[in-house]
C-alpha cells in the first residue's frame, strides 16, 4: 500500500477503531429507480471488498450508509457516500460504482447560482449539451471523464486533472464563454502530447487565442448626468388647490347663473376666435399671385427684339 499498491485487509487486520455513516437525500422523482435496483446497490457495497452496509428509508426521502465490523479501508465510507451521491443526482449506478475504484473520483457542481436569469441560464446550459449532445461528447472523449447534466447540478466521474478541466469549461460557459474554445485548445494539446518534439517546448505559440467580442447592438447606453439642484433648507412651496385658484379669479363668490353665463360666454368667444381663423385660410385660396415686376418684363422684351 505504501508503495502505491492497493489498500487490503492485510493492511489493517484489526478493522476500524468506530464506525461512522452518512444521510444522503434523494428528491421523489429517484424513488422508483432506488427501489427498482436497490438490491444491486446493497449487494455491490456490501461484498468482500467494502462491507458497506446501506438502508433505503423512503418515507423521509434518504439513504443511511454506514461501516460494519468486517470494513478496514477507513477511506471507502467517503467513496460509498459519492457513489449514492451520483445516483441520486440522476446518474445510473452502473456509472456510479466507477467511485468506487482507486483513482477516480467524483464531483457534484451547483451550477444555479452562477446565472440569475432563468432564460440565459436555460440557454448557456444548452450549449454544454450541442446540437445532439455533440459538445458533451467530445468533452466526455477529450477529458476522459463521465458528465451527466441534471437541472442546476453537473456530476463529474473521472480522474482529478479531468474534473478540473471539466470545472474550468462548465464555469466559463456560464460565464458566457462557449465551451467550443476550450474544445479547440484540448484538441491541440492533445496532439502535442503524443509528438515527442514538443515536449521540452513552451505550447503558447501553438495554442489558439480567442479575444472576446462585444456586440455593439447589445452594448448599453450610458445614462445623463442629471444635475443636481442647490440644497436649500426651506420645502417647496405647495401647489394651489381648484379653490385657491378660484378665490384668486373671484369665480368662488360667483352664484350658479353666473358661472353658466360665464362659460357660455367663453364658449362663444373660442368659437368666434375658431371661424375667424379658418376664414382667413379660406381667403388665402383665393388671394390672386403676386406678379413680377413690370421693369424686368420690359428688359426681357427690349433683348428679344
Amino acid at each position: 500500500w505504501l508503495k502505491g499498491g492497493a489498500y487490503t485487509e492485510e493492511d489493517n487486520p484489526n478493522g476500524l477503531a468506530d464506525r461512522s455513516d452518512f444521510v444522503i437525500l434523494f428528491p421523489e422523482y429517484r424513488e422508483q429507480y432506488l427501489k427498482e435496483h436497490f438490491t444491486v446497490i446493497e449487494s455491490t457495497l456490501g461484498a468482500s471488498p467494502f462491507y458497506l452496509k446501506t438502508t433505503l428509508n423512503c418515507k423521509e426521502g434518504k439513504i443511511i450508509i454506514e461501516t460494519t465490523e468486517r470494513t478496514f479501508d477507513p477511506f471507502i465510507i467517503f467513496k460509498g457516500r459519492d457513489c449514492l451521491q451520483l445516483v441520486s443526482r440522476g446518474v445510473a449506478f452502473e456509472e456510479a460504482k466507477r467511485v468506487l475504484e482507486d483513482n477516480v473520483f467524483s464531483e457534484v457542481m451547483k451550477i444555479g447560482n452562477l446565472c440569475r436569469n432563468k432564460e440565459v441560464f436555460t440557454k448557456r446550459r444548452q450549449r454544454l449539451f450541442g446540437p445532439d449532445g455533440s459538445t458533451l461528447k467530445a468533452l466526455q472523449l477529450l477529458t476522459g471523464c463521465f458528465i451527466f447534466i441534471q437541472g442546476k447540478t453537473v456530476s463529474v466521474i473521472g480522474e482529478v486533472n479531468g474534473i478540473k478541466l471539466v470545472s474550468e469549461v462548465i464555469t466559463d460557459c456560464m460565464n458566457n464563454i462557449h465551451p467550443i474554445y476550450h474544445i479547440k485548445q484540448l484538441m491541440v494539446k492533445k496532439e502535442l502530447k503524443n509528438s515527442s518534439e514538443y515536449a521540452n517546448v513552451s505550447w503558447d505559440k501553438y495554442l489558439p487565442k480567442f479575444k472576446k467580442t462585444v456586440n455593439k447592438s447589445i452594448v448599453k447606453k450610458k445614462k445623463k448626468k442629471i444635475q443636481k439642484k442647490e440644497y436649500t433648507p426651506f420645502p417647496n412651496a405647495p401647489e394651489k388647490s381648484k379653490k385657491d385658484i378660484e378665490i384668486e379669479t373671484g369665480e368662488y363668490f360667483l352664484s350658479k347663473e353666473e358661472k353658466q353665463l360665464k362659460q357660455v360666454s367663453e364658449r362663444t368667444e373660442k368659437q368666434k376666435e375658431k371661424k375667424e381663423e379658418k376664414k382667413k385660410q379660406q381667403d388665402k385660396l383665393y388671394e390672386a399671385p403676386k406678379e413680377e415686376n413690370p421693369k424686368k418684363r420690359k428688359h426681357q422684351n427690349d433683348e428679344n427684339n
